[in-house]
């Protein structure tokens, strides 16, 4: 981040543009609106998933192609939501269209091996350097199978996470994920808090917290662990936090976790749901240079299909081989998905998608902090490949306690309302990033750019 004083902006004003914008959407959107009273009628809250909920309702989509959707209203968006950084293919890439095609013909699900699944993972062993691997259908289900697999291997229970990251959805790592500043306890003592209701406390209990980018009060929580008997069986993480907009790895950090977990003898997951296939061709392994006991993979693998996948070392999946963990599940490996896989992995996310990714996130990243700086916010721009964000905070994030403290969620708010109304579709919420796609150009990177630039005119007039 540069060093400058940063503008203080005006609440009012931020609240009267938030209005107007609110405003504008909702009449925008009376085909969405009607959608949600007709969906209200047999889904809970009129959505698939919680995460979709919106006040004063969601905004349905029809359809997608290259770079861009298109809701029930008829508008277009250039898309940088990607389906929660799945898409970095784009949307109906003709590539994998081809692909799913030709496998709807032969046959969609057999709960029997393919030679696409084979050839699949011949190319993760390649790209992610670990020589064994399975499959699952969603990134809840790899974060919770590579659990099961590590605890297994080592005869322990309790497992470590970052705070304030979010692995999926299972009673595992529903854990220290969001909560209020106060609620967050020292950083030598981050709280074990559960996210949301049904989860059990035993399951609390068994995942604690440390913080991100400190690898001392990592190591520190591990030694008292196993001072209580309690020696972890993981450290489960991302090796670059998603879900607080983008916090990167600072040098040296990710290697020393890595000395830290082998030295006590506990398996080190890289979670790279988002990271995997959207920031190099072997995902955080490859771009940091770190390489994990385990990886779990989902969103973009699958190209728009529901597809995970856990690699792993030898020694780390003797426990699957030997039959003594039951990795299963009737879709594993679904035939489409497997496919679609295949054909994104061997045809589409080639070094040249990643260097033209590369290039627009430059691109967005530099025009972001341009706007930034000539009018004074309070913030800073940051990106990895396919993945990037505008971050509203005065001092540089590092990890959840400086994210909380420094969040400014009705600015926040604000900037999804104004990207909307000007044809950039986002992820409603605060904590977010933006997902390019191989099918992006730098004119669609430019809407944007020119939309934020607006947003700073006006807040700053």
């Amino acid at each position: 981040m540069p060093t400058r004083t940063p503008l203080v902006l005006d609440r009012t004003r931020i609240a009267e543009l938030t209005a107007r914008e609110s405003a504008r959407l909702d009449e925008r959107t009376p085909g969405s609106a009607a959608m949600y009273a007709r969906a209200r009628q047999t889904l809970s809250g009129g959505v698939a998933s919680s995460y979709q909920v919106r006040e004063p309702w969601p905004i349905y989509l029809e359809r997608g192609e290259g770079s861009a959707v298109w809701d029930v209203d008829g508008h277009r968006m250039v898309d940088f939501h990607n389906g929660f950084g799945s898409m970095v293919q784009g949307h109906a890439h003709p590539v994998i269209s081809e692909a799913v095609t030709a496998r709807l013909a032969r046959g969609t699900h057999f709960a029997a091996p393919t030679e696409d699944a084979v050839v699949v993972g011949e190319e993760l062993k390649r790209r992610w350097g670990l020589p064994r691997w399975r499959y699952v259908n969603s990134g809840s289900e790899a974060t919770m199978d590579a659990i099961r697999i590590a605890r297994a291997l080592t005869g322990r229970d309790t497992i470590v996470k970052v705070f304030g990251s979010y692995h999926g959805h299972h009673d595992y790592v529903m854990v220290s994920i969001g909560v209020p500043y106060g609620e967050i306890g020292d950083r030598d003592n981050l709280a074990s808090l559960p996210y949301g209701a049904g989860i059990p406390q035993s399951s609390v209990d068994m995942t604690v917290p440390v913080p991100f980018n400190d690898a001392p009060a990592m190591e520190r929580r591990i030694e008292r662990l196993i001072a209580e008997g309690r020696k972890p069986a993981a450290v489960i993480m991302e090796a670059a936090m998603m879900n607080l907009g983008i916090v990167l790895p600072e040098p040296g950090y990710l290697e020393a976790v890595r000395e830290i977990t082998r030295r006590h003898g506990i398996v080190l997951i890289f979670d790279e749901v988002k990271t995997g296939l959207c920031i190099a061709a072997g995902g955080a392994t490859e771009r940091f240079g770190v390489t994990p006991d385990m990886v779990t993979l989902a969103k973009a693998l699958g190209g728009g299909l529901p597809l995970g996948a856990i690699g792993g070392t030898e020694e780390v999946f003797e426990v699957v081989e030997s039959g003594a963990v039951y990795q299963v599940g009737t879709y594993n490996g679904n035939p489409l998905g497997v496919a679609a896989a295949r054909a994104s992995l061997e045809k589409v996310l080639t070094p040249e998608a990643y260097a033209h990714l590369d290039a627009l996130n430059e691109h967005m990243v530099t025009g972001c902090q341009a706007v930034i700086d000539e009018f004074g916010l309070p913030g800073y721009a940051v990106g990895v490949a396919s993945k990037g964000c505008v971050t509203f905070a005065p001092e540089k994030i590092v990890d959840y306690e400086s994210f909380k403290k420094y969040q400014d969620g009705e600015l926040a708010d604000l900037a999804w309302l104004y990207n909307m109304n000007r044809g950039v579709f986002m992820t409603p919420g605060r904590e977010e990033e933006w997902t390019l796609s191989v099918q992006h150009t730098q004119a669609d990177c430019d809407v944007f750019i020119d939309a934020f630039a607006q947003l700073a005119a006006e807040l700053t007039s």
